[in-house]
């Protein structure tokens, strides 16, 4: 999830000019187009703040990977800071809050750079990027326009402003306070805007709809994050209020930081998480031989994966040489001569995560990651190596099922998988095929009631395996 911004925003018929701030990275795991990039703008600061603003960036950044799930996966994220300077120090306090008695704290007019004001759309605690909407949209032009000049491969971009006054916002660009509660707000602004997260209080009717955490289905069988019930507090819990339509929309956990900042996440809201996490980057950091990159090897050949581990490591290999599983959870191997046919060969090796932080026996969706090389051997040695590297979520839904099951995958590169239903006895039941971004539905209507493998295979490479249940 790249965002390449152009130089110049044109915006509301003006040009906005470009505008070099320093860059500085305070979080480095590895290299930028294989990580998350977070990246933290100042606000609030005047130029002499800009040494504070680093070290309060430090500390939200030291509070968030201290935090489950991010604690788990900080290997996968690098943070920036823009040092963006304002002429005067905090934030706007104009005193139009409807749900405060007014004034609620000294009425403030600062010259800051984005234009950081409490009271926003009459909330005395909402700090936004201007008082309304409408002025916003200005400001969001000018926000990207930073971004653009100075960091345009961004993930994520969140603003910090330099207030001791409880505050902040989601939106697309998250903005909190720097006081004791401000690490809290951002992560939980973060669970809006880089993971779609819902707030598990009451968000209001506009803002109510089916997300990982919130949906008006109740039955346990159906209900999205039926894997989680009765674990770890996981339950259907009503949203309460006095108004809206609340009472029609549920939420899985009572003690949950998107409903509450003193809270942690709960377990739905991180395999959401997680599962971004997933789709976002990919745990092959890097791999050897590539294309090319082998001329007239000597056997042994030595293949090796460079893989962006989690914390514990949790991601679990399969090696695969024709057709035959060779080796399990090992970044590397070594082929011999007698591994290898005359002719034609094809090494696969397919990387998931098996964190606990993920229910996959249940879960709709899982990410497999592969690497294959297309090994030409000879009576005279090998020929030639070529390799290439995929990345699949396949869906499979719903499960447990007793009529139709839906099969789906999206992948980078344009293919095809087989799938083979397996009873417990070891018989094919079913195959089929599936293309990509395309949704199979299959009748199972006529299975026994039971327990049955559906094994994933690219080009008759076994990627994958997932526990069906036919009910």
């Amino acid at each position: 999830m790249k965002h390449i911004l152009p130089i110049v925003l044109f915006f509301s018929f003006q040009w906005l000019s470009a505008q070099v701030f320093d860059v500085e990275t305070i979080k480095n795991s590895g290299n930028n187009d294989k990580r998350i990039n977070l990246v933290i703008l100042s606000e609030g600061y005047q130029a002499s703040e800009l040494a504070q603003f680093k070290t309060d960036a430090i500390n939200f950044t030291n509070a968030m990977f201290n935090q489950s799930p991010f604690k788990e996966y900080t290997n996968y994220f690098n943070v920036h800071i823009i040092k963006v300077p304002s002429n005067e120090s905090g934030a706007d306090h104009p005193g139009t809050a409807t749900d405060v008695t007014e004034p609620a704290s000294p009425i403030l007019n600062v010259d800051t750079y984005f234009n950081a004001t409490y009271d926003s759309y009459g909330k005395h605690r909402l700090l936004y990027y201007e008082i309304d909407g409408f002025s916003s949209n200005n400001t969001q032009a000018k926000i990207m326009d930073v971004l653009a000049t100075n960091f345009p491969t961004y993930d994520q971009a969140l603003i910090l402003v330099n207030s001791s006054e409880y505050g902040g916002s989601g939106g697309m660009f998250p903005m909190a306070y720097r006081g004791f509660w401000g690490n809290k707000v951002i992560m939980h602004e973060l669970g809006h805007s880089l993971f779609n997260l819902k707030d598990e209080y009451y968000p209001g009717d506009i803002l109510a709809a089916e997300a990982i955490n919130m949906t008006q289905e109740t039955d346990p069988i159906s209900i999205r994050w039926k894997n989680w019930l009765g674990v770890n507090g996981v339950g259907i819990y009503q949203y309460t209020c006095t108004t809206g339509n609340c009472a029609d929309w549920y939420k899985p956990h009572q003690n949950c930081i998107m409903e509450s900042i003193d809270k942690s996440f709960c377990s739905v809201c991180k395999e959401g998480m997680v599962e971004k996490i997933h789709s976002l980057i990919s745990p092959i950091n890097s791999y050897t031989p590539i294309s090319n990159s082998i001329t007239s090897p000597t056997f042994p050949v030595d293949f090796q994966l460079n893989l962006i581990n989690p914390i514990p490591n949790t991601l679990k290999s399969t090696w695969t040489l024709n057709a035959s599983n060779f080796a399990n959870d090992v970044d590397n191997i070594s082929l011999t001569e007698s591994d290898l046919n005359t002719g034609a060969n094809t090494l696969t090796v397919a990387i998931t995560d098996a964190t606990t932080l993920l229910k996959v026996d249940n879960h709709d969706a899982f990410h497999v990651y592969t690497v294959t090389w297309d090994i030409d051997n000879s009576a005279l040695g090998i020929k030639d190596i070529t390799s290439n590297i995929a990345n699949y979520n396949i869906a499979m839904y719903p499960n447990p099922t007793n009529t139709f099951l839906n099969f789906k995958f999206e992948s980078d590169v344009d293919n095809t998988l087989k799938v083979d239903i397996i009873g417990l006895d070891g018989k094919r039941i079913k195959t089929i095929t599936i293309s990509n971004f395309q949704t199979n539905q299959v009748d199972i209507s006529d299975f026994s009631t039971g327990i049955y493998l559906t094994n994933f295979y690219s080009k008759n490479i076994l990627i994958a395996s997932k526990k069906l249940v036919k009910n």
